[in-house]
């Protein structure tokens, strides 16, 4: 994968996999949760009156986008939660840096994200058909909503009515990533209002997911700093695979990101399943975080529940966690602008 294509940190996905890691400051997720608690004031249908046609141009955008590109549904799933937390869920990371201020776009975490050019394209359409009405945040909403379907999910209703930011800054930008234990991205989920049952089923977006070597190249070549030590809890037949996809390189040679990926989900990589859940139990976790959800006592049981469950019970709990996280944040009312251009401010 060239450029921007990479696959999700901790959510997904190609989702597009992974973040580089800023701790998340305890005061910031006290504030974080406490906004997330909030009754919605997003509601589904948003535009029936004033954009009736809005929802229908995006679906047709992201089909069209589809047809060409599967890697689409990972790069929106990773798009959307890196949005989401970052200062809410308001389009800040879509935003290009200027001469006098570095963006969240170029913070390093987003420097391979993936389907930007999706977006420009269904905003486009909505702004012919009805200016200066519809956000660049819910496209982001909608537009996920509509890969995850057109790639096997179930649809679920996204409420809308969100507004753009103002504002974007790269130092803003804490995620949690590949790297991270159970605890520590729980807390980092915790912090944004979702718990642990969110966050293991959201987790489940890596089903369309890939990564790049760096991502998880310390598990086949340096477990916890042992030069040369692999991690246990990887299936050996996943290790070798992996390993020639991603062979030992020199200290001075380290994989750069935006190169070589693998799949996550090493059997249906571009159809949106539960088959994630049964790689876990099986070892077959390609990214840390993604394993050790089946060793930490407090997530093991949700994902034996939603490798056990059927399609349409993952799709559905996937549905309800995927349109919280949307809450998180949001401007809404007279509160930031609809932006004529997702790149930049008014």
């Amino acid at each position: 994968m060239e450029g921007r294509k990479l696959s999700m940190g901790i959510i997904g996905s190609h989702l597009q996999a992974a973040a580089i890691l800023v701790v998340v400051m305890v005061m910031a997720l006290m504030t974080d949760a406490a906004s997330t608690s909030k009754v919605s004031p997003l509601k589904v249908g948003f535009y029936a009156t004033s954009c009736p046609s809005a929802e229908s141009l995006i679906q047709r955008a992201t089909q069209t986008k589809f047809n060409v590109d599967k890697t689409i549904t990972a790069g929106l799933l990773r798009i959307f939660f890196h949005d989401c937390f970052v200062q809410g869920c308001d389009a800040s990371n879509l935003i290009k840096s200027t001469a006098t201020n570095k963006a969240e776009l170029d913070a390093v975490p987003n420097l391979t994200l993936h389907g930007m050019d999706l977006i420009d394209t269904a905003k486009a359409a909505v702004e012919e058909a009805c200016p200066g009405v519809v956000s660049c945040a819910d496209i982001i909403a909608l537009a996920t909503r509509d890969a995850v379907v057109i790639a096997g999910g179930e649809t679920y209703a996204v409420p809308t009515g969100r507004r753009d930011s103002r504002v974007s800054l790269a130092s803003s930008v804490n995620l949690p990533g590949p790297g991270f234990s159970v605890a520590s991205a729980a807390a980092a989920f915790r912090g944004r209002g979702l718990d642990i049952t969110d966050m293991v089923t959201l987790l489940g977006a890596h089903t369309v997911g890939g990564a790049h070597c760096e991502f998880f190249y310390n598990r086949l070549y340096n477990f916890n700093g042992t030069d040369g030590l692999q991690d246990p809890s990887i299936a050996e037949s996943l290790a070798a695979s992996l390993k020639a996809a991603c062979p030992m390189k020199p200290v001075t040679s380290r994989y750069l990101v935006g190169k070589t990926t693998v799949a996550i989900d090493q059997g249906t990589e571009f159809v949106f399943d539960k088959s994630y859940y049964h790689q876990l139990q099986h070892n077959h976790g390609v990214l840390q975080i993604d394993q050790e959800l089946t060793h930490d006592p407090t997530t093991s049981p949700i994902v034996k529940s939603l490798a056990k469950g059927s399609a349409t019970h993952f799709s559905s709990s996937f549905g309800n966690a995927i349109v919280k996280m949307g809450n998180i944040g949001v401007l809404t009312g007279s509160q930031g602008e609809i932006r004529r251009i997702c790149s930049k401010i008014n």
